[in-house]
């Protein structure tokens, strides 16, 4: 529990703002939760994260900001590693980074932590994401300045990026490209939607095979759209499987999607591809059922 008195100095500021300045280490969204909550008192009694504070004002903030340093060590499987970068192939189930300093959950940039010279933050080191639920190939880098040499790459499309995934059901054309703007959806803000008014998304598929209910497809999307190949593929009614926001509901926990590889200029200038082995639950569901070719 801390606590602390409003002086004049203070006096009309937001009680968020105010808790803020006093713990900095706290974002202002998680101090509106926590007023929510009524972790956060003014004289004894809950009050909302805009309350305009006054001279006096007892303001009580029942939270610890050391369980912000507990947070669990984890282990990634790394692909490769220099000076400069560190490849990991992702397990689903792993958040790429927290949202805010606030989140003590494990994630790949906790892991990346002890590798970082002049990065921090709960994005270091972070070069580009995958969803939670989503496997595979990741860059990471060390330094400021391999983010920035890497992250050019990413913005200036010269990054190579291949998918597989499994989902519903049989492609009448086996091979194809999906262009279809996408952009967000004003219903669900959290997800996104194809629409005119999108921003351009392009997405090469090619089916490598398929079981009785599913079908195995290869993905290079040639634009890097949040939640493209999702969006595309539920589009043309073949939902990823395991995708609860666009399509096929939950399967176990994950999202048969994998970033199978992944292709670019590390910072010593070498022109790179890393990969990912296909995870065995694939494989397992694949063979559910007769497989075709």
């Amino acid at each position: 529990m801390k606590q602390f008195i409003v002086d004049e100095t203070t006096v009309g500021k937001r009680l968020d703002v105010l808790v803020g300045e006093q713990m900095p280490r706290l974002s202002r969204a998680f101090i509106q939760k926590l007023c929510e909550r009524a972790k956060i008192q003014v004289a004894g009694a809950s009050s909302k994260a805009g309350y305009k504070v006054r001279e006096g004002d007892i303001i009580s903030v029942d939270y610890d900001e050391t369980e912000l340093d507990v947070i669990p060590k984890i282990d990634l499987p790394v692909i490769y590693e220099d000076a400069d970068c560190v490849v990991i192939n992702k397990p689903a189930g792993v958040l790429t980074h927290a949202q805010s300093e606030t989140v003590t959950e494990a994630t790949v940039a906790t892991f990346l932590r002890d590798k970082l010279s002049d990065l921090e933050g709960p994005r270091g080191g972070i070069v580009h994401r995958l969803d939670r639920a989503t496997s595979g190939v990741i860059m990471c880098a060390k330094n400021a300045e391999a983010l920035s040499f890497m992250q050019k790459q990413f913005s200036q499309r010269k990054v190579k990026k291949a998918y597989m995934a499994i989902v519903k059901g049989h492609l009448r054309t086996k091979e194809a490209i999906i262009d279809m703007p996408i952009e967000r959806n004003p219903k669900a803000p959290a997800t996104f939607k194809v629409g005119a008014n999108g921003k351009p998304a392009i997405t090469h598929y090619k089916v490598v095979a398929e079981s009785d209910t599913h079908s195995l497809i290869e993905l290079k999307p040639t634009t890097g759209r949040t939640h493209q190949l999702r969006v595309h593929l539920a589009q043309i009614s073949h939902p990823i499987v395991g995708d609860p926001l666009y399509g096929t509901g939950s399967f176990g926990d994950r999202l048969f999607l994998h970033a199978a590889s992944l292709e670019i200029t590390t910072p010593d200038r070498q022109r790179q591809t890393f990969t990912a082995p296909l995870p065995p639950e694939f494989d397992q569901l694949m063979s559910q059922g007769s497989p075709k070719k």
